[in-house]
């Protein structure tokens, strides 16, 4: 078909028949398992955090980085901070016997000293942290693109379960983050406006999730996996928005 209606049918009906004949076979499913989950995260999928308050982090520490792609979506880039073993890539953690915790720092760590004290100052363990960078898009094409990650692969169950956080690094109120319990339902959708420094903590292998950016502006935002421990729930519970 070609792939000049692409955009045109990227919706929902389109991707309900794409499920319905297997053409778009989701990687991960929506499981409940042994391991440890922040009761903040779990109660509804997500948390809204209060702003980041920290230093002003420069420009520098997300424009001046090495970004990589997915041969799959030439439009979204990464710039990887830590990886399973401290090269610039975006492979998987299980590709190298291990789940997504003990992330490796790599060559551009070096250049973002705040965003790694940022990430250090939440005292859990990480795993994958990088930037990542994205155009404007559609909210048809964001819904289109929802998924779920892939945290817990090879992850014992007898420790905790991977959830991401995202920290919005440019200024972007009139773009949002997603989030779905069920990927076609639209009556239900959560849409969580995306001003600068906003941080949310997202259970992103139960809800579909992706972003509408609608800003004109290239967009950057930090995303770091962190494993779920009672620690963590009790940095969440410090840290969580009262609004």
């Amino acid at each position: 078909m070609p792939s000049i209606l692409d955009p045109i049918l990227k919706n929902n009906f389109m991707k309900k028949a794409y499920q319905v004949f297997g053409l778009r076979k989701p990687f991960v499913r929506q499981e409940k398992t042994k391991h440890y989950r922040c009761p903040s995260v779990e109660e509804k999928g997500y948390v809204i955090l209060n702003k980041y308050t920290g230093p002003e982090i420069p420009i520098s520490e997300w424009e001046n980085l090495e970004y990589v792609t997915y041969p799959t979506d030439p439009n979204t880039f990464f710039a990887p901070l830590t990886s399973a073993t401290g090269k610039n890539e975006l492979r998987g953690f299980w590709d190298y016997g291990k789940p997504d915790k003990d992330g490796v720092w790599t060559e551009n760590a070096e250049k973002a000293p705040n965003l790694v004290n940022w990430v250090k100052s939440t005292k859990a363990k990480f795993g994958r942290v990088q930037l990542i960078r994205i155009e404007k898009n559609t909210l048809r094409e964001a819904r289109w693109g929802l998924h779920l990650d892939d945290n817990n692969r090879l992850n014992p169950e007898n420790e905790g379960w991977v959830v991401r956080m995202w920290v919005e690094l440019t200024d972007d109120p009139e773009s949002y983050l997603v989030l779905r319990e069920k990927e076609l339902d639209t009556n239900n959708e959560v849409r969580i406006p995306l001003p600068k420094y906003s941080q949310i903590i997202v259970d992103s292998e139960y809800l579909f999730h992706g972003v509408w950016h609608s800003g004109k502006k290239t967009r950057y935002g930090l995303i770091v996996s962190l494993e779920s421990t009672p620690e963590l729930e009790k940095w969440i519970l410090k840290n969580k928005s009262s609004t």
